[in-house]
């Protein structure tokens, strides 16, 4: 029989599973716990990192039809359930994982299957949303205006040439009257 606090604590880690955009999976082993603190820190409010028992974590991931991930829960496992932006959290747990090399990133989950450590970095050397999307808008305005320029030209063209046209007119009747 299951105890009610174990059945609780599944219930929970299977929760984070599901209202997560992704998750990754870290080994902890000789962070302190001012280190970890730390890590929490530089992972903002959108991602909860937490330490978990191994077996409750796979009945979690099972529930939740994440199997491929139990091959990582092994030795002392934390995970990173990130309900913001991947690519901000990749980045802290990459740039953290450099500075201190007992955080070792196992591997993730994100749409709907199971990342690579390498797939994670690649993550990570992405570029945030928020810069992206003003790439993008840049790029659109910058070709609006391109378009702009184009449709207004042929305009431009024509009022030169009809304001030619006058003062050609006006110099060749002032021409006529001095004659």
């Amino acid at each position: 029989m299951a105890k009610p606090e174990k059945v609780e604590a599944v219930a929970e880690i299977a929760d984070s599973f599901r209202n997560s955009s992704a998750t990754v999976i870290t080994e902890y082993s000789g962070l302190s716990v001012s280190q970890l603190g730390e890590l929490r820190r530089a992972l903002g409010s959108t991602v909860k990192y937490r330490v978990a028992k191994n077996t409750l974590t796979k009945r979690a991931a099972e529930e939740v039809g994440v199997e491929e991930l139990n091959e990582l829960f092994v030795g002392p496992t934390a995970i990173a359930f990130i309900e913001g932006e991947p690519v901000e959290a990749a980045k802290a747990l990459k740039n953290f994982a450099k500075d201190n090399n007992a955080l070792v990133i196992k591997g993730g989950y994100m749409d709907g299957r199971s990342m690579s450590v390498s797939e994670i970095e690649k993550l990570a050397d992405l570029e945030s949303r928020d810069v992206l999307l003003s790439k993008a808008a840049g790029a659109f305005k910058a070709k609006l205006s391109q378009a702009a320029a184009l449709f207004e030209a042929p305009l431009s063209k024509m009022a030169r040439a009809a304001a030619a046209l006058e003062d050609k007119q006006k110099s060749e009747s002032g021409s006529d009257a001095e004659s």
